[in-house]
């Protein structure tokens, strides 16, 4: 039986690892529980299809991940979690221009050729729009998305993790330092423990250049900080059903069951050192923008304002794979805004590239020595 540690129980870790443990091997999830996760802040639209990025190699990976949920939600289930954060909701992409409507709807018609999975596209006018979204500003045409969904990245992981314990696997919180011979990483040390390992895999996200540095390995990593708050609308209305709505601006709007809105975010690029302070700054943006897409929201209930920082690679494009010039010695980062997206199924490869099985990939798009200097 191999014996796996993964660093790091964000999204991704968390995935790695429950891949890991169904398939039999021996795993240790180690992660010292450092304020900023990005996937304890963060919640999630798993709507990929629409996106005017570019970058195949990026669609390619946001398209695979959106199509494994399903099968990892019904895993997740018939294992007993039923709070998985997860739902299939749909979701609106909305905008106030018609011609820009109908180039959404035919982007969408195309690209579900080959995702079968984005499930029913409808284009709506301004009262269906609000109709399905009442907190909705009016003049809102959309396009309607019956695979769109939601995630609760707090809710899965958690899920992940029990998943991942059932399976065999053990969770430790401590602060995780590599044991390495020549150019071969044996273990880590967690305070005074020494922990052996065929196979260590690092999901360590904005912290990983840390926990590489002793090893003469320099990680191109940097984070983004992103504020999202939460509220709590009245009235008992049934949000856990409403759909996720995709504006045009770089914000969002996400309903969950019990009357809760989650808007955001912000994306804060100069930040310094682990800032994880909630600013009346960081709050302005997220209300301005929000109530100019929600008014209603005005007279909310504040709940919370959570806070993550998002981890970006060269070429804001995520990295994986074995670190050149060490054995023993997987990394994966740089999964940006997309982690809940793409967190799932690239721990589903992790997990493979560990055990040496066939990836579902080309590694080669997502080498990671784009990211060593």
């Amino acid at each position: 039986m191999k014996k796996v540690i993964v660093i790091g129980s964000g999204i991704l870790g968390a995935s790695t690892a429950y891949q890991l443990a169904k398939m039999g091997a021996e795993v240790l999830i180690i992660d010292r529980q450092d304020s900023g996760q990005a996937t304890d802040a963060a919640a999630g639209i798993i709507c990929p299809w629409l996106s005017q990025r570019r970058n195949q190699a990026w669609y390619q990976l946001a398209k695979s991940g959106a199509r494994f949920y399903p099968g990892l939600i019904e895993e997740l289930l018939n294992e007993g979690e039923t709070d998985t954060g997860y739902a299939q909701v749909g979701a609106l992409s909305i905008h106030h221009d018609l011609e820009k409507i109908g180039k959404m709807e035919e982007r969408a018609q195309i690209r579900k050729l080959e995702a079968p999975e984005i499930g029913e596209i409808t284009r709506l006018d301004e009262k269906e729009t609000h109709t399905l979204f009442p907190l909705l500003e009016e003049g809102y045409h959309s396009v309607q998305i019956s695979g769109g969904a939601r995630v609760d990245g707090r809710a899965l992981r958690d899920a992940l993790l029990r998943s991942a314990q059932r399976n065999g696997a053990l969770l430790v919180n401590g602060d995780a330092k590599l044991q390495f011979q020549a150019n071969r990483v044996i273990g880590v040390t967690v305070g005074e423990q020494s922990l052996p390992a065929d196979e260590i895999i690092v999901c360590a996200g904005a912290w990983a250049p840390q926990l590489l540095q002793p090893l003469g390995i320099q990680f191109e990593v940097r984070f983004q900080k992103a504020q999202i708050m939460h509220l709590q609308v009245g009235d008992r209305q049934d949000t856990g059903s409403w759909p996720v709505i995709m504006p045009p601006s770089d914000q969002y709007l996400l309903a969950f069951d019990g009357q809760k809105i989650v808007i955001g975010a912000t994306h804060e690029n100069e930040v310094e050192g682990y800032d994880t302070r909630i600013t009346p700054g960081g709050m302005q943006e997220i209300l301005n923008k929000g109530l100019e897409l929600a008014p209603a929201l005005a007279d909310s209930t504040f709940q919370e304002v959570r806070v993550g920082f998002r981890p970006f690679t060269p070429g804001f494009l995520p990295v994986m794979g074995p670190i050149p010039g060490w054995e023993g010695l997987i990394a994966a980062n740089g999964l940006g805004s997309s982690g809940l997206t793409m967190g799932p199924f690239i721990g589903s490869q992790l997990a493979k590239m560990a055990l040496g099985l066939d990836l579902d990939i080309d590694i080669l798009d997502y080498d990671i020595g784009k990211a060593l200097s």
